[in-house]
């Protein structure tokens, strides 16, 4: 898959072969030798996302791939945009699967009877080490071929991988084992060798590791297999995104419905939901009302209510009547597919620590070749037997293992963000997720933001002994129901939500004064809508002072000249607004209101969520600004918007954060988007992005930990040879392991924050 910017191409290629760290380093470096080009390779996603000029073919790019011993082809179209599994690079067929698992339980068999008749003298019959080694050498040969012949690749390219390391001790323990067999002693038909978990003190020449010759390929064949299962689990969530998606759809034309292939839907297409069916494409309902369940595409649990020309989107589920819609988007322009596509991008991303940690890898195989030379001349110099300097460096090739390094990021990222799509929270890589766990100020516009960015009528009072509040609502729709205005949009909309969508009644003579309000007649009656003006009765009068404290717009109804009702009208909070500025001070994070809005309204907010800086009236060029003067105080920032107002200062932050709902100026400048309209939204990827990077940490700990723990005690010759294989598996599962844990990962409330060095807030405007 490529993608043309401006006289350069982002490739996708799935590269097969890679097995560690050190891998992932060779290939990088490889491409870059091409000049002028950017790779990012995943080694557990098997993919390399490439940035390089026009000019250069992907052709050269897997030819490049191929020369260093790697198999290399282009990705795929985008699996959102299709319906098909996402899978990884690297992900094997079934067939493919399949025969990994046969090659693994042939070796367990011949394997176990090997390793068990090595460590139990009072098993070891007359001529036990003959069928022994006969055991071991379709393990050593058949079984552990993949690693030879990975190794004999990278020979042949000039490379040394962890496969190099595992293929050298198998062949250094299998030809000790068969040295001491046939000119060693070991062959006498009385042989008994001891059980031990360490290494032969050396001297007896007799001493067989076959045991370490047939673990060493059984831990690693099992380590892999269970290493892959859990790969594909992080990506479990990505691939439950791209199964939403529907290979049929029912097709209306001229009256008449059919079943046809997804791909033969076109925008401006109707097509037919039925009761229990996934909406098959983004569109507009053209008939019918349902509540639709979003949660595996907005992450919100709640069904949402649909109706006439009201916007759905591909995948949700049709929980009750039956709809139709005309298709607005398809395939790759579907928002779906643009999760899709925002995930799988984000899961190529690297982490700091992580581009540290591959650079140490490329020069981690050859080091430790280069150790187990020196740790067998050592020993002999040193007067051990052969048995034991063999035993010592083979110990060392196979406990070193730069697997762990290469899995610490890649992991956890395609747990975090596969957890945090089904939030509803895309994340736009690792740089992100850094900069989302150390801001620790959100400047937040208000408009659509914090509150609905719709207009809806917050108040209704009537005049006592009048017509009542539900006659004037319904008089005051009708007369409103031309009007274009967003106040009249509002009062149409809240009469037709209290009489379940029904008509309202017609209205004759409709005259709009601009700046002023509408009339007409309905129902025989004069009917104005107007702002207030002039002396109200009290409890009108009292609430228009109410809606005005609350920077609310009062409009007055008139029926036959008299005041009857008073409506608030205003732009509400959106419910989710008071737990998300709670929970981001619980986290440590200061809120910041700033936004184009007069003083009052902006004032309004800010009290009812508690936010003790705001900044009104603010340009696009303003909010850009504030950001500016934010970071020069030494803040970390992060700006929440939705319009093109919101780009520039979205772009200026240290971490741009957008609304779903928004414009595709605004979502095109932030490093992470909020699906769902939920500003809690926000906390929940602020916590995320904590956890996933110390989870991240922790694992290239344990990583580097290993390494320097396991090395230098095989070198002076503490661990066996199948002990250390053991270890080596169990590291590479381990990392695996704790970044499987964020798949599961839920929003919490948050704690109070220590307090940061008694800064206090800004001044209010």
């Amino acid at each position: 898959m490529a993608e043309a910017t401006a006289h350069r191409l982002t490739t996708e290629l799935a590269v097969g072969g890679m097995t560690c760290a050190a891998c992932v380093n060779r290939v990088e470096r490889r491409l870059a030798r091409l000049g002028d080009v950017n790779a990012v390779v995943n080694l557990a996603t098997g993919l390399a996302t490439v940035d390089h000029p026009a000019t250069v073919a992907p052709g050269t790019l897997v030819e490049t791939i191929e020369r260093a011993g790697y198999t290399a082809r282009p990705r795929a179209p985008e699996p959102a945009a299709t319906g098909e599994d996402t899978g990884t690079g690297e992900d094997a067929p079934d067939g493919e699967r399949a025969a990994e698992r046969h090659r693994l339980l042939v070796t367990a068999a011949l394997a176990v009877p090997v390793v068990v008749l090595s460590m139990v003298p009072a098993w070891q019959f007359r001529n036990w080490q003959w069928l022994c080694f006969v055991l071991t050498a379709p393990v050593v040969t058949w079984s552990a071929w993949p690693l030879h012949r990975r190794a004999l690749r990278g020979l042949r390219h000039g490379t040394a991988t962890m496969d190099t390391l595992v293929s050298l001790g198998v062949a250094a323990a299998f030809s000790w084992s068969a040295y001491a067999l046939f000119l060693g002693g070991a062959g006498d038909p009385g042989m008994v060798m001891p059980m031990t978990l360490w290494p032969a003190d050396g001297h007896e020449d007799a001493h067989l590791y076959l045991e370490a010759a047939v673990a060493v390929p059984l831990f690693v064949l099992t380590g892999r297999h269970l290493e892959g299962r859990a790969r594909r689990r992080t990506g479990a969530d990505l691939r439950a995104l791209a199964a939403r998606t529907v290979k049929e759809v029912t097709l209306r034309e001229n009256g008449d419905e059919r079943r046809v292939p997804l791909e033969l839907l076109r925008p401006g297409d109707e097509f037919v939901v039925r009761p229990g069916e996934r909406v098959a494409t983004d569109g507009v309902v053209v008939s019918g009302g349902s509540a639709l369940d979003l949660s595996l595409v907005t992450g919100e649990s709640a069904p949402v209510d649909v109706g006439p020309e009201q916007a759905v989107v591909g995948g949700a589920v049709n929980g009750g009547g039956r709809l139709t819609v005309r298709a607005t988007a398809v395939g790759a322009d579907t928002r779906l597919a643009g999760i899709g596509r925002l995930v799988a991008r984000a899961q190529a991303d690297k982490a700091r620590a992580q581009r540290v940690a591959d650079v140490v890898a490329g020069h981690f195989v050859p080091a430790v070749l280069a150790v187990a030379v020196t740790v067998l001349g050592f020993w002999l110099g040193a007067g051990a037997g052969p048995g034991a300097a063999a035993t010592a460096a083979v110990a060392v090739l196979v406990v070193a293992c730069p697997c762990a390094l290469g899995l610490a990021t890649p992991t956890a990222l395609l747990a975090a963000t596969g957890r945090g799509a089904r939030l509803g929270v895309l994340v736009s890589g690792a740089r992100a997720l850094e900069a989302l766990r150390r801001v620790d100020t959100v400047v937040l516009d208000k408009t659509g933001t914090l509150t609905t960015g719709a207009m809806t009528v917050t108040g209704v009072t009537a005049v006592p002994g009048g017509i009542g509040a539900e006659a004037a609502i319904r008089l005051a729709a009708a007369v409103e129901r031309d009007s274009e205005h967003p106040i009249g949009r509002a009062l149409t909309a809240h009469a037709r939500r209290g009489r379940d969508g029904g008509p309202l009644p017609a209205v004759t003579g409709f005259h709009a004064t601009p700046g002023s309000g509408v009339r007409g007649t309905v129902e025989g009656r004069r009917v104005e809508v107007a702002r207030p003006d002039g002396p109200l009765p009290a409890p009108l009068a009292d609430a228009l002072e109410t809606a005005e404290a609350a920077a609310h717009t009062a409009v007055l109804l008139r029926v036959d000249g008299a005041a009857q009702a008073l409506f608030a009208v205003g732009d509400v909070l959106r419910p989710g607004s008071y737990r998300a500025v709670d929970r981001l001070r619980r986290l440590g994070v200061e809120p910041v209101l700033a936004t184009g809005d007069r003083e009052a309204a902006a004032l309004a907010a800010a009290a009812a969520l508690r936010i003790t800086e705001t900044h009104a009236g603010l340009t696009p060029e303003d909010k850009a600004a504030l950001v500016g003067r934010l970071r020069a105080a030494g803040r970390r920032v992060a700006m929440i918007g939705d319009g093109v107002n919101d780009a520039a200062a979205l772009a200026r932050a240290d971490l741009g954060i957008a609304m779903g709902g928004g414009t595709d100026v605004a979502i095109g400048a932030a490093d992470v988007t909020l699906v769902r309209a939920d500003i809690e939204a926000v906390a929940d990827a602020v916590a995320l992005s904590r956890r996933t990077l110390a989870t991240i940490r922790a694992n290239l700990g344990w990583a580097f930990a290993y390494n320097a723990v396991t090395v230098p005690l095989a070198a002076i010759g503490w661990l066996n040879p199948m002990v250390a294989a053991a270890a080596m598996s169990a590291s590479s599962l381990l990392v695996v392991a704790n970044s499987l844990r964020l798949s599961s990962w839920e929003p919490g409330r948050g704690r109070p924050a220590p307090a940061r060095g008694g800064r206090r807030a800004g001044a209010r405007r």
